[in-house]
């Protein structure tokens, strides 16, 4: 049966939906919405319970909602609905209340406006008074022996003349976030036939509305201010009903039969499809890699069975992926084409998707700079003393800095330096270098003075800069390397063995820059980093030869830089500052000559580590 807003129809409308509601209501469709009254609770008191209440639940439902759900055992249970103080009061007249559900509820902790129920029976009815809390929209509707009221937050209220008070103006946010932009409408009815509802929805929305033979049933609802396009929703969900759309005409049948028109649909073309020729095209790579491309395709979820060879195509019923069940599609490497063999729609489409994958991508110039600053400063002040002296007689008595060196002296009548010293700190460095020194001798007969202070500061300064560059496409992890091996020896066997093997292996010295980069929709580069320095500090001499130390300087990290900006990816900081004294107890603590019996050093070490990148990206020009 088909509805139309035609208003040559709507005279003849009116005696039918006064007819089909039997509730005595006056229709005014030029008003915004259509209300039918409900027979008053003591006028339902009066009449015979015929049904009673089997179940109370409440729920939280989207956007903060509570949902009052009521369940009846039997048929004609008729609720109605109304506000009253600020409360949302549900009668239902013919329907009674077991003792064991007439308590009351509280339902605070489901953050929703209604915060107690209270249930209670009267003259054979039952009588549900829903507490609420703020600003609130009510909405209520009826299928079979199921009643749900909806209390939503309100997200805006205003009087509207002669409205009852509990219209709102606008669409609470709720609806918004649905999408439902239809005009508001209120309605309110006691088991009215779904057509009638489906009708009346139809002048609503100007909209042509055709409903199934199959479409039934009785509907009772209460919706206030609610835009059509919700309220032909709840209608709809409430019948196990569904609908389908094609312009301005709107489709509605019960959910089976529009699941079972949609497949038999899809079952008819999928068995057209299989009556069309196959078609045979091949496709050229151009930037890509076929063999690639074909893996991709063919291990992508839902594709056809493979076979051997290169090949995809399948023996199912339904279509599968990119490819039909009777397509197939092989790589050559050779002349890096693909080969496709399908229905003329998929071709279509497989050589639309490749177009879009066999494209230039751009390139990325990443240049680093890997520059390691020392600075050096060491001061060392140092003395030699030594006192030698003879005196002959019935005994004879020496004096020096060791007893070798008196036995020279009573031998020979000479001491040796420095054996004869008797403290010998002198300044030194690391070096080797030689350092500035200032001496003192005096020689007597049977005695000798040695005094010697030396000093030096050194000061040393360097940087070495490494720029190693790479040329990668988007995407791709480039690697460049520069460095050497350095062998050292090993000792393997042992055990049964009656002397180990002596083995060379080889150590990787390298300066290596290790990135993947990716260019990004704005422009920018994103980058994976890793960047190595090695270096050989020194050789440690072992009973078997010398092996290598090497410093090691690694970072590893991932960073987003604009095209042609410089970013450090990592910087290291060492600062060494050291001094010591060695002394001679007692004389090294005399003020001013103390001097001559010590030795002070003081070091200063700073090295510094920076790593700059800089990418730059290389657009490809696109063919005419």
């Amino acid at each position: 049966m088909t509805f139309s807003n035609a208003q040559s129809l709507r005279t003849q409308r009116r005696p039918a939906i006064i007819r089909a509601c039997g509730l005595g209501l006056a229709l005014a469709l030029s008003a915004p919405c259509l209300t039918a009254t409900a027979a008053t609770p003591q006028a339902g008191a009066a009449a015979a319970a015929k049904s009673k209440v089997s179940q109370i639940d409440f729920k939280r439902g989207d956007g903060g909602a509570g949902r009052l759900i009521l369940r009846f055992d039997g048929d004609g249970a008729a609720p109605d609905l109304r506000n009253q103080d600020g409360s949302v009061v549900v009668d239902v007249a013919n329907a009674s209340l077991p003792a064991e559900l007439q308590r009351p509820l509280n339902v605070t902790d489901f953050a929703t406006p209604v915060q107690r129920i209270d249930a209670k029976s009267y003259a054979g009815g039952t009588q549900l008074v829903l507490s609420t809390r703020g600003d609130y929209e009510s909405l209520a509707y009826q299928t079979g022996n199921e009643y749900v009221v909806e209390i939503s937050p309100r997200a805006s209220v205003a009087a509207v003349g002669a409205v009852s008070g509990s219209a709102v103006a606008g669409v609470n946010a709720r609806i918004a976030k649905q999408g439902y932009s239809g005009r508001p409408v209120t309605f309110n009815f006691q088991d009215v036939p779904v057509r009638t509802v489906l009708q009346l929805i139809a002048e609503e929305s100007n909209l042509n509305i055709v409903a199934s033979d199959t479409v039934t049933g009785n509907v009772t609802l209460r919706l206030v201010n609610v835009p059509w396009d919700q309220a032909m929703d709840i209608v709809l969900r409430a019948k196990g009903l569904d609908k389908r759309r094609d312009g301005s005409v709107i489709w509605v049948a019960p959910q089976p039969e529009l699941a079972a028109f949609e497949k038999a649909k899809e079952d008819a073309r999928i068995d057209l499809e299989n009556r069309v020729d196959l078609v045979t095209d091949y496709i050229q790579i151009n930037y890509h890699n076929a063999a690639a491309i074909f893996k991709a395709l063919t291990e992508a979820k839902g594709i056809g069975n493979q076979s051997g060879g290169g090949g995809g195509g399948g023996g199912n019923d339904q279509e599968n992926g990119f490819l039909s069940p009777r397509g197939r599609i092989v790589a050559d490497e050779r002349t890096n084409t693909l080969m496709i063999s399908d229905i003329p729609k998929k071709v279509a489409q497989m050589r639309e998707l490749i177009s879009v994958i066999d494209r230039p991508v751009d390139q990325v110039l990443i240049e680093s700079r890997i520059v390691i600053a020392t600075d050096t400063f060491a001061r060392d002040l140092g003395a030699r003393f030594g006192v030698q002296g003879r005196e002959i007689g019935n005994n004879t008595r020496v004096i020096s800095g060791s007893l070798e060196n008196n036995v020279d002296i009573i031998q020979d009548g000479t001491y040796n330096i420095p054996g004869g010293l008797n403290f010998d700190l002198p300044a030194t460095t690391a070096s080797g270098m030689n350092v500035g020194a200032l001496a003192y001798t005096l020689l007597g007969a049977n005695f000798a003075i040695d005094i010697e202070l030396s000093a030096l500061q050194q000061e040393g300064r360097g940087e070495v800069l490494s720029n190693p560059r790479v040329v990668t496409s988007n995407q791709r992890e480039a690697i460049i390397r520069q460095g050497r091996e350095v062998g050292y020896v090993t000792l393997t066997g042992g055990g049964n063995q009656a002397f180990p093997t002596p083995t060379v292996e080889f150590k990787d010295v390298v300066l290596e820059l290790k990135v993947t980069p990716t260019i990004t929709s704005d422009d920018r580069v994103f980058m994976v980093v890793h960047v190595t320095k090695d270096e050989v500090l020194r050789y440690i001499d072992t009973s078997i030869g010398q092996v290598p130390e090497i410093a090691t300087r690694e970072i590893n990290t991932a960073v987003l830089v604009d095209d042609g900006q410089t970013v450090v990816i990592g910087g290291v900081y060492e600062f060494t500052d050291a001094n010591s004294v060695a002394k001679v107890p007692f004389l090294g603590n005399v003020p001013f000559l103390g001097a001559f019996f010590k030795k002070t050093s003081r070091t200063k070490d700073k090295a510094e580590l920076l790593i700059f990148l800089t990418p730059k990206v290389m657009r490809v020009e696109k063919r005419a």
